[in-house]
């Protein structure tokens, strides 16, 4: 059964990048983290090279797939305990994003884990948050989500604004139930995706982008903030990167 000493913590996407610089930060905070992804290897590999190895736990789980995202749910809850986080950072794209050659497949596949397993993961926690009356879920969605982007195709920014519709149209309804819901939109960050854009990105243009410890801080500081603050949606971008 699970000990509900510490507060517990979902992040998807969490084998690397931001997931995996957001699962550090809320384990460092004290929260006992499942972090989900579709790759067994990668998570236990991140979990074994944690400093916080002791406070992270593997749940390989595809978002898209609704049946073992409920089970995993379930495990989490039987295991840790009702989570008090939920951050969605699971993401893709693909090299051939262009109106011009993007698939039908890809297509499906961007959506799918963007909008749809935002939504399976959100459907999975939110019955045990109301049932406490108190909970945060952090989606981390993109400024591509806010304005269509050129760079990062039709599907990604398709799928990013369905994902920030569902934050904030769910987040109306929650926050009736204490559930705060907030969006993030990031700017370019030097993540693994970016080896899935069309042209490499080089080592200079990396290092002037957003870190993924820097949206971990951000989720940090809106985790740390009281149950009476709302903070609904916030942008974040590299200096360089203009946002108007």
């Amino acid at each position: 059964m699970a000990n509900n000493i510490d507060p517990v913590a979902v992040v998807t996407g969490g084998g690397s990048g931001i997931g995996l610089a957001v699962a550090e930060s809320l384990a460092g905070e004290g929260f006992r983290v499942a972090i989900l992804g579709r790759n067994p290897a990668r998570l236990e590999s991140a979990v074994k090279n944690s400093r916080y190895a002791d406070r992270l736990r593997a749940f390989p789980c595809d978002v898209v797939d609704r049946q073992r995202v409920n089970t995993t749910f379930s495990a989490i809850r039987e295991q840790l305990g009702v989570p008090k986080v939920l951050v969605n950072s699971a993401g893709i794209n693909v090299a051939n994003r262009s109106m011009a050659v993007l698939s039908p497949d890809d297509w499906d596949r961007i959506l799918a884990v963007h909008a749809t397993g935002t939504f399976n993961c959100m459907q999975a926690v939110l019955p045990m948050m109301r049932e406490q009356r108190d909970g945060l879920i952090i989606n981390i969605s993109s400024i591509a989500g806010k304005r269509a982007l050129e760079l990062a195709g039709p599907a990604y920014c398709a799928g990013k604004f369905a994902m920030t519709a569902l934050g904030m149209a769910a987040g109306l309804e929650e926050r009736h139930n204490g559930i705060r819901i907030t969006n993030i939109y990031p700017g370019e960050v030097n993540t693994p995706i970016l080896e899935q854009r069309p042209t490499p990105v080089p080592e200079e243009q990396r290092r002037r982008m957003l870190q993924p410890e820097d949206v971990a801080q951000v989720v940090l500081t809106i985790v740390r903030l009281p149950p009476r603050a709302h903070v609904w949606e916030v942008v974040l971008t590299p200096l360089y990167q203009a946002y108007a």
